[in-house]
């Protein structure tokens, strides 16, 4: 039977993309068709860069949330999305490989529900109270495709969030849960199609989310042994306006404890929602305060979480907070557009080649490829990317002396740069340059969220994993590690 006693979130990470479309700029390229967009107008959503996916994002999000972690403790990982690029390729594996964890380690995709990121969350508790895991790490990420013009163009925004599970140095302990599976349909997207279908509102609001949410909220707290009147956040992603605030009231919740949905300033960010609002109630909370999360989708899902004293001890990370903060404003919709693969570029004869990946070398090189994991000579100590039999260092030249070393977390600097505007590139000009690793080793990367003008030799830059390249004869993405110049602004932020 599980334990579920000592049970909690460990640590928590976000990730919302530096890019933000103006929504004024969405409603302004499409009121010609559809002009009550223009009432809509208002703020902003998060806007992933062309090399961004549901993957790429959830890495970045993990890897805020293991500040301070021993990644070799982690040995489950539950990965949730609705926009994950594979359909038959573990996608929580590509994240484990690029996060450098344990090969032994239990890994699950959880997806095609909006409340897949809270079942991941509570797979992850499950898991470490029936001693199947001792820690688990919980990720979730969506970039979703919608038409141009459409009511979710302006809604939706990309974003990821990530906790950890166990059941030593708790910041969150676990009280309870409970679960809903109800095939309530308000959208769906059928095998093959890029787009969801929505059903009408009114109904969703009426005779689902009125109907469902209370009957799971109320059951959660029963099974937690609290009253609504304890809660002092309560999360619940929601697009109509004063539904949550309705939900909490019947659960005799004070309205005035529901948290923010971050519509504003990022747009809903799908099945990591419920995830990326936790994390930014976590940031505010204070020890000793109960937390409800709860996420709609084809029934319900609601925890009940309690912060502990443990919590204020948690180290400094970029959490949502963070990431919302570090901005910028993309005012160009056609740009979006080609982003999302919604309109077809010329990409000229300098684009025409045969992206073919090859699966062997992928294999035998994934820690490097994924992990960016070069080698580290045990005689001289000199680092050196990618790991080869041979030294580099002129003075050793052992062989067979490389030991498996990460330059992910290593500080960089730009050691020289170019902008190719030959090169085909979805966001030219195409950022390149030769890197040094503060503790010894460079190699040549592409730059990536570049701000053409601010970049210069001498600049920090910190290492993302990214999308390299699209084979779309095939379906195949081809991830590796690309460097993120640091503005000043940002690097004093942090």
């Amino acid at each position: 039977m599980n334990d579920l006693s000592k049970v909690g979130i460990t640590g928590f990470g976000g990730y919302v993309p530096r890019l933000r479309l103006s929504r004024k700029a969405i409603a302004q390229a499409n009121s010609w068709f559809n002009p009550g967009i223009a009432g809509q107008a208002k703020g902003e959503r998060s806007m992933a860069n062309w090399d961004e996916d549901s993957i790429t994002m959830s890495v970045e999000a993990a890897r805020d949330c293991m500040v301070g972690q021993d990644p070799n403790a982690i040995d489950g990982i539950f990965a949730a999305s609705t926009s994950f690029p594979f359909q038959d390729r573990q996608n929580a594996g590509i994240i484990a490989t690029a996060l450098s964890l344990d090969e032994m380690i239990h890994s699950a995709d959880i997806t095609s529900c909006q409340k897949a990121g809270l079942t991941a969350l509570l797979n992850g508790v499950q898991a470490v109270g029936s001693g199947a895991q001792s820690n688990a790490l919980v990720v979730a990420g969506e970039k979703r495709k919608t038409r141009a013009g459409a009511p979710q163009d302006m809604k939706f925004g990309d974003g990821a969030a990530a906790v950890s599970v166990g059941s030593e140095n708790v910041i969150a302990k676990f009280l309870g849960s409970a679960s809903l599976t109800i095939d309530f349909v308000d959208h769906f997207r059928g095998e093959g199609e890029d787009f969801d279908y929505n059903w009408e509102e009114r109904w969703i609001r009426d005779e689902g989310l009125t109907k469902i949410m209370p009957r799971a909220v109320k059951a959660a707290l029963e099974k937690a042994g609290v009253e609504g009147a304890d809660i002092d956040h309560f999360v619940m992603p929601c697009g109509f306006k004063g539904i949550p605030q309705k939900i909490a009231r019947a659960a005799n919740i004070d309205p005035e404890n529901v948290r923010d949905t971050l519509g504003d300033v990022c747009g809903d960010t799908g099945a990591a929602h419920p995830l990326v609002m936790l994390v930014h109630a976590l940031e505010h909370a204070k020890p000793g305060e109960k937390i409800v999360i709860a996420a709609f989708g084809q029934g319900a899902e609601a925890i009940v979480l309690e912060t502990t004293a443990d919590l204020p001890k948690l180290g400094a990370r970029r959490g949502i907070i963070g990431s919302l903060a570090n901005r910028r404003e993309e005012t160009n919709y056609m740009k979006w557009l080609a982003f999302n693969g919604l309109v077809e570029m010329e990409k000229g004869m300098r684009a025409e080649k045969d992206n073919k990946t090859a699966l062997s070398v992928t294999y035998r090189r994934r820690d490097m490829l994924f992990g960016l994991v070069g080698g580290k000579c045990s005689k001289c100590g000199t680092q050196q990317f990618p790991r080869t039999r041979i030294c580099v260092n002129p003075n050793c030249h052992a062989t067979d002396t490389q030991e498996p070393h990460s330059f992910a977390n290593q500080s960089a600097k730009i050691l020289s740069w170019s902008a190719d505007h030959l090169t085909y590139s979805m966001d030219p000009p195409q950022h390149f340059g030769m890197v040094t690793f503060e503790d010894g080793g460079r190699f040549m990367a592409d730059f990536t969220d570049v701000e053409q003008g601010t970049i210069d030799s001498g600049m920090d830059v910190r290492m993302v994993f990214r999308i390299k390249d699209f084979d779309t004869k095939r379906g195949f993405r081809k991830y590796f590690w690309k460097a993120v110049p640091v503005q000043p602004k940002q690097q004093a932020a942090e």
